[in-house]
């Protein structure tokens, strides 16, 4: 962006990928944070000195515990960052060209004196980690208002799972110019809850299609509503201000009739 540039797209429980200022210590920064484990293959059954065609068939016979199947997908992920970074940006450079979701949001992030395009749009390797919970925190993608927007490389299976990504982080960063929007909760954790809301139904990343295929909720019924709502109610969490589960749906719910109902600035949701 000109003087402004990137929040943070969800895929499993994550923590957000933005620049912000450290916050003070009057700032309930809710539960400690989660305890990561590193790999033991006495523990995991992963062994990464060994190849990794006999990983996985060990994944394959059961042999490897789901922690140890993570640490070996991170693994995997090193060894072929190069060539999904590479596929990120032709895919990212082909959207900017050719989307017409993409295009709709670059201009009117341009009309608020903002710009959005491959060189602050950035394809990087995002590194997940398993908490001692047998948690997985893993992020799509990021918008910093100081830097421009983060896609994860290697997280994106194809051109139309970065194009969900990007118009996310897009409508996070036309929020931002429009409102100056308090991403880290220091203020009002409404702020966060709104934007997230709007970037989830906005992105085309709520769709019954992605939801269904992808994620195989094949609920019927309130299925884009419940989709929009659990993940912004999960991007609220990972927020240093959100106190736990019960204060983000709160947050949520607080702002979702009005934030659910603004379609800025789509006339429609078209995705």
């Amino acid at each position: 962006m000109a003087t402004t540039s990137l929040s943070s797209s969800s895929a499993t429980t994550q923590p957000t990928a933005q620049s912000s200022p450290e916050p003070s210590s009057s700032v309930n920064l809710g539960p400690s944070p989660p305890k990561f484990l590193e790999n033991d293959p006495a523990r995991t059954g992963y062994d990464p000195s060994i190849n990794w065609w006999m990983n996985y068939f060990k994944i394959l016979t059961g042999k490897i515990t789901p922690e140890g199947i993570e640490h070996y997908r991170e693994d995997q992920y090193k060894i072929h960052e190069e060539r999904d970074v590479k596929k990120c940006e032709e895919n990212r450079d082909w959207l900017f060209k050719h989307s017409p979701t993409i295009r709709f949001l670059q201009d009117k992030i341009y009309a608020l004196n903002g710009d959005i395009d491959a060189s602050n749009v950035v394809c990087r390797r995002c590194p997940a980690r398993i908490d001692d919970q047998g948690r997985v925190h893993r992020v799509g993608g990021g918008f910093s208002p100081d830097h421009g927007i983060l896609i994860c490389s290697n997280l994106m299976r194809d051109r139309s799972h970065l194009e969900d990504t990007l118009a996310h982080e897009m409508v996070h960063a036309w929020d931002h110019l429009r409102w100056k929007v308090d991403w880290v909760g220091r203020k009002d954790l409404r702020h966060t809850a709104c934007t997230e809301i709007r970037a989830s139904m906005l992105s085309g990343e709520c769709r019954w299609t992605r939801e269904s295929f992808t994620r195989g909720n094949w609920g019927l019924t309130q299925q884009f509503q419940n989709c929009v709502r659990s993940r912004a109610v999960m991007s609220v969490m990972n927020r240093p201000t959100c106190k736990d589960d019960k204060h983000a749906v709160r947050v949520v719910n607080e702002v979702w009739d009005s934030c659910f109902n603004d379609k800025r600035p789509f006339e429609e949701i078209y995705r």
